[in-house]
Parts: structure tokens; C-alpha cells; sequence
């Protein structure tokens, strides 16, 4: 089929705990987008519950879908394409969004789209600024994920760096657990910085100077255990300032490591995606690195640093259009590389 910029592809999103549709022209015009979060179901738990998240999905998925087809006020037979999120993520949640793609697919006889959720993080800032240009270094930060992609082109992806332990998201929301500061982490730990003093605990920074081979990857396992250590020899230490320190320590570490990889592959700048690129301090320091560094920088919306349907949409279009339809032989793939 001829992808051009008129071509509406939907996009599913459903890897982890918001289910989400959107409907994408071109590849960058959001038509419509619906997110349905799942954060008030997991909250009790401290944590994402598979088996929860699969049911609420299950639940909510079709009348996402219809909500996003009468927001863009058009007919399903001007849609042209489903894109669907196959991995990674939780498998029984990969599997309700790819089972209902498919059938959609088939239903209105177009083309079915398998996306990896990595990549469509990479496509958000696109999403609201066409004018980004290669090679770009993305810092792409999760709650299960957290690396330093070279985007050559569209497409077009090295790998650069990444964690060898616990995601920063993981560990946000591991201390957050710890501080008793409520879930999600990643917000909780955010809003008790603002209250506390960065330079009041000095955690380490770690592999922040290591050399060779795995000098762009990163560790937080040992700082989330840190913290913990510095909190049971202090107990009556403030939490607000456990929480700015850690968050300074994490933010450190993400924004020196994203500025030596820029500058060693030749980036015109970094890209900031992902669920923590929601958090103020890291969206702050990474414009300001830039700034000094003479890049561009993009810190998208707080809207597109969670999952949602429309970088998935976005990705689907760039992949129909290079690589042509998926074939509905393809399942989902929950540990599903960025890069093989």
C-alpha cells in the first residue's frame, strides 16, 4: 500500500498498566489519543500486579478504542492500519492489545503493524517536534528500562548504553516503597525532593567514571541499597531529604553518562523519553547540560513520557511504510529487544 502522510494508522498500547489507543495521520499528526491509567488498581500492591493489569485491560480496551474513533469524528473505513505494541512488557497484557489488533485488522481487511514499545518511545519526541535531525542520542528512562540509543535515522538504532541491574524507574519506585512515600514512585519521590536538601546525603554515583567497554551503562542496584543502609543507621533522617539526594544521584548519573555519549557519536542533541523523563529535576539538568554543550535538546510532554497509543501509532508508520505489514503469525514477545 502507499503510506504517505495521509495514511491513519491506530495504534494499541497495552504492555504494561495504562491501556491507550490513539489514531496517527502521517506518522506525526495526533488525531486522537486515550490513555486509561491503572495507577488506583496497583496502589494497594506497591507495584504492577500481572494478573491485574491483564483483567483491566481485557475490561477497558474496547471502549478505549471506540472513545478514540468517535473523538477523531471519522468512520472506521478511513482507517487504514492497526499498530500494536507485541513487546516487551507484561506478557499476559502484551496479549490482550495483540489479540484485539489482529482482530481489528482483519475485521476492516487493512494491515496489522507489530511495534516494539522501545522504539515507539523513541518516535514521541517526533511526535511534537518534526524538526529534530540525525544523528540523535535518546536517553531512554523506565520503569524497566534505561539506556542511551544512537538514532542514526529512522529505523536506523545502535545501542549504546544500559543498565546492568535495576531500571532508575525500578529504583524510584523500590525507595519510594522503602520511604513509605506512596505509588507510583517516580511522582512520590519527585514532590518529597522539592521539600528536601540534594546535597544533604552524598550517595555514590555509580560505574559514573569507568572506562572501555560498558563505560556508557549504568548500575542503581548499589544506590537503591545505599539508600537503605543510610536510612537504618539514621532513622530519624528526613525522608525529604533521602528523596532529593537519591533523585540528585540518579539524575547525575543519567545526564553525565547522555552528555559523553552525545558528544562521542556526534549527536546534534539528546532526545529525553520515557516514563522518569517525567521528573523535573532530570527534564531541568538535561536542558541545561545541552545548553552548556551547544545541542538541541527535546524534553517531551508529560503526556508522552508515559505509554501511550500514539508513539505506537507513529512507529507502525514508519514501519509500514519501510517494512511493510506484519505478518499475524507474530505473537507477543515480552523480553522483545530494541536492537539485536
Amino acid at each position: 500500500m502507499n503510506v504517505d502522510d495521509s495514511t491513519l494508522i491506530l495504534g494499541i498500547e497495552t504492555s504494561c498498566d495504562e491501556t491507550a489507543s490513539a489514531l496517527v495521520m502521517g506518522g506525526y499528526d495526533v488525531v486522537s489519543s486515550v490513555v486509561s491509567t491503572q495507577v488506583d488498581l496497583h496502589a494497594e500492591f506497591g507495584g504492577v500486579v500481572p494478573e491485574v493489569a491483564s483483567r483491566a485491560h481485557l475490561e477497558t480496551l474496547s471502549p478505549i478504542v471506540a472513545r478514540t474513533i468517535v473523538e477523531a469524528g471519522v468512520d472506521e473505513s478511513r482507517i487504514d492500519a492497526v499498530a500494536c505494541t507485541v513487546g516487551p512488557g507484561l506478557v499476559g497484557a502484551l496479549l490482550i492489545g495483540v489479540s484485539a489488533a489482529k482482530a481489528l485488522a482483519l475485521s476492516w481487511d487493512v494491515p496489522f503493524i507489530g511495534v516494539n514499545h522501545m522504539e515507539a518511545h523513541l518516535y514521541a519526541g517526533f511526535l511534537e517536534d518534526r524538526s529534530l535531525e540525525f544523528p540523535l542520542l535518546v536517553l531512554l528512562v523506565s520503569g524497566g528500562h534505561t539506556m542511551l540509543v544512537e538514532m542514526r535515522g529512522h529505523g536506523d538504532y545502535r545501542l549504546v548504553g544500559q543498565t546492568i541491574d535495576d531500571a532508575a524507574g525500578e529504583a524510584f519506585d523500590k525507595v519510594a516503597r522503602f520511604l513509605d512515600l506512596g505509588y507510583p514512585g517516580g511522582p512520590a519521590i519527585d514532590a518529597a525532593a522539592r521539600a528536601g536538601d540534594p546535597t544533604a546525603i552524598d550517595f555514590p554515583r555509580a560505574m559514573l567514571d569507568r572506562k572501555g567497554d560498558g563505560r556508557h551503562d549504568f548500575s542503581f542496584s548499589g544506590l537503591k541499597t545505599a539508600v537503605v543502609n543510610h536510612v537504618r543507621a539514621h532513622p530519624d533522617v528526613s525522608s525529604d531529604d533521602v528523596a532529593a539526594s537519591f533523585q540528585a544521584a540518579v539524575v547525575d548519573v543519567l545526564v553525565t553518562k547522555a552528555r559523553r555519549a552525545a558528544a562521542e557519536v556526534g549527536a546534534t542533541g539528546i532526545v529525553l523519553g520515557g516514563g522518569v523523563a517525567a521528573n523535573s529535576l532530570l527534564r531541568a539538568e538535561l536542558v541545561r547540560a545541552c545548553e552548556a554543550d551547544g545541542l538541541a535538546s527535546f524534553v517531551p510532554s508529560r503526556a508522552m513520557c508515559t505509554d501511550n497509543a500514539a508513539m505506537i501509532a507513529a512507529a507502525g508508520w514508519q514501519r509500514l511504510r519501510t517494512d511493510g505489514p506484519t505478518a499475524l503469525s507474530v505473537g507477543a514477545s515480552p523480553n522483545l529487544p530494541l536492537v539485536v
